[in-house]
């Protein structure tokens, strides 16, 4: 069975990034129940909106790594806040970048160059809060990738998920050929968030999705946006 990781990050907009960036988290979390595929957080840092800051996940089931795997890239969005009393339109970027998972035997980390760390986990208080250091973070000294995992209850399941994503991490800087140049390889993925490097636009004025590299649009964004994703993801089948 097929797996990646989807990583999401709020990138230029202040709070609507962060709201579009969950509003993205949503639809591909909706598409894959729709597609019967399972959804893993890893890790997610919210605003006190209620908006996604970053967002780690792995999702498994057949198929997602070739429907998801153009997703990759900066995404942006152009509509009027509900906060906007003016009717001005903001522009906000999300970026998104999508690994795929592969299993120790195909690609097997030197424990040796991995440094692991435990923290407690998060909470809001009370007993929410988590006493016991279940949260992991994970950094490969060779090149400096960072992974934290705080969403399973224990530090063997955060430790396991914490190591998968990095595997990916470094699986995919392999493939590329540029495990000694990290920073451009996280830029020609993710880009640097900046409005003009878009690979989509989300219009909602408009009522239109566009994607830049194939010079192809849809409507009906609600229904996109609630996990109607297929007919983005088959465009792109050849």
């Amino acid at each position: 069975m097929s797996g990646v990781v989807l990583e999401i990050r709020a990138g230029a907009g202040g709070d609507e990034a962060s709201l579009f960036a969950a509003r993205l988290r949503d639809m591909y979390s909706k598409y894959a129940e729709k597609r019967g595929w399972q959804v893993r957080q890893v890790s997610e840092s919210l605003s006190e909106l209620g908006g996604l800051k970053e967002g780690v996940y792995e999702i498994h089931g057949e198929g997602s790594d070739k429907a998801l795997k153009y997703e990759s890239g900066v995404h942006r969005v152009q509509r009027v806040p509900a906060t906007e009393k003016t009717g001005r339109i903001h522009t906000s970027t999300a970026s998104v970048a999508v690994l795929p998972l592969v299993e120790a035997s195909v690609f097997e980390l030197n424990k040796s160059d991995v440094v692991i760390e435990f923290s407690r986990a998060g909470g809001k208080g009370g007993q929410n809060v988590n006493k016991v250091e279940t949260a992991v973070r994970v950094v490969h000294t060779p090149t400096g990738i960072m992974v934290r995992s705080t969403s399973q209850r224990s530090q063997l399941q955060n430790r396991e998920r914490a190591m998968e994503i990095l595997r990916a991490k470094l699986y995919d800087l392999h493939v590329h050929g540029e495990a000694s140049a990290v920073a451009e390889e996280r830029r020609s993925q993710i880009g640097n968030q900046d409005r003009s490097e878009k690979i989509r636009t989300y219009n909602f004025l408009q009522d239109r999705i566009t994607d830049h590299r194939i010079k192809k649009s849809w409507h009906h964004m609600d229904k996109i946006l609630a996990g109607d994703f297929d007919k983005i993801a088959k465009a792109f089948e050849k």
